[in-house]
């Protein structure tokens, strides 16, 4: 007899968590309050990059983990998942690079080989997932594999029947769990047109304010933002005006590519990514807390999940 399993959240990182518990042999029924395509996770950037997310260690295990997925999943098409080289520029003298333990084959360049103001850059190629193709690929795996997606808000765990809860539901976990309220970090990007760009930048320490570069197939998303603790999901013209001008000092070839379409999203930041078992009668399992990482946690993360659900 299988276990009944309800996700809560329709982003990556429960459809992640489904599709896991569903091969574990569970029944498995996700609540989302959003249609997919337009959670937080649709508007993602989507390269692979462990940003705001602790604790390190977990994080470092987890991406590992879903780096090693989204290497798999490149060689299907229909994933929208490609291998990208690029660069992380670096500001400081000491650069924390904590994260490249992860990233196989990654070398430190110096700082004159790039841009004015840079110390020094680590080149590596990494999975970047164009989402408007991804999502709905999630979702239908999801789907063959026996996964119910049903629109519907959740306000009180209690409202939820199943042996098994996960909450996976961005912003609004930590109100369902009685958890210390999550902060948004706003980030806002424009998508242009892509000339022909393949490689990706990161320079998140741009005095100018945090800027990437990240070509995917037909467009490149260049961003961007991270305002903590702001709700505003209106794009704001000015900032798009500013995020252009920083995108178009690092890459001058986007000066002039038409603009697709826009977005913003607020990443469900707390000062650790909680992933755990909740002690009580009801098994409840949170998943949230992931910041601008979930894409890049979602297959490690979703994995030990399932590792705590147990097979059905």
């Amino acid at each position: 007899m299988s276990t009944e399993a309800t996700v809560i959240g329709g982003g990556v990182i429960g459809l992640t968590c489904a599709l896991e518990l569903a091969r574990a042999g569970h029944d498995v029924t996700v609540l989302t309050a959003d249609p997919i395509a337009e959670t937080t996770s649709a508007v993602a950037a989507a390269i692979w990059f462990p940003y705001e997310a602790a604790p390190a260690d977990a994080v470092l295990r987890w991406s590992t983990e879903s780096a090693a997925a989204f290497v798999g999943l490149a060689a299907d098409s229909s994933a929208g998942v490609a291998l990208r080289t690029g660069t992380v520029l670096e500001r400081s003298t000491a650069p924390d690079r904590w994260w490249t333990p992860a990233v196989p084959g990654h070398r430190v360049i110096p700082g004159e080989e790039l841009s004015s103001g840079v110390t020094s850059g680590v080149r590596c190629t990494v999975p970047v997932i164009d989402m408007g193709s991804y999502l709905p690929w999630l979702a239908r795996r999801c789907e063959a594999t026996g996964v119910r997606v049903i629109r519907r808000r959740v306000d009180d765990l209690a409202e939820v029947t199943g042996e098994l809860i996960v909450v996976a539901a961005g912003l609004r976990s930590a109100a369902l769990t009685g958890d210390a309220p999550l902060i948004p970090l706003r980030g806002q990007v424009v998508r242009v047109a892509n000339p022909g760009l393949t490689d990706w930048l990161i320079d998140d320490d741009n005095p100018a304010g945090m800027t990437y570069v990240v070509p995917r197939f037909e467009d490149v998303v260049c961003g961007g933002t991270a305002e903590p603790g702001s709700f505003d999901t209106a794009v704001d013209p000015e900032t798009e005006r500013a995020i252009l001008e920083r995108c178009y000092d690092l890459v001058p070839e986007l000066r002039g590519a038409p603009i697709l379409s826009r977005g913003v999203g607020l990443r469900p930041t707390r000062p650790s990514v909680r992933l755990e078992a909740l002690p009580g009668a009801r098994r409840i399992i949170c998943c949230y807390g992931h910041g601008g990482a979930g894409v890049t946690l979602s297959w490690g993360c979703a994995r030990e999940v399932a590792a705590l659900a147990g097979r059905a």
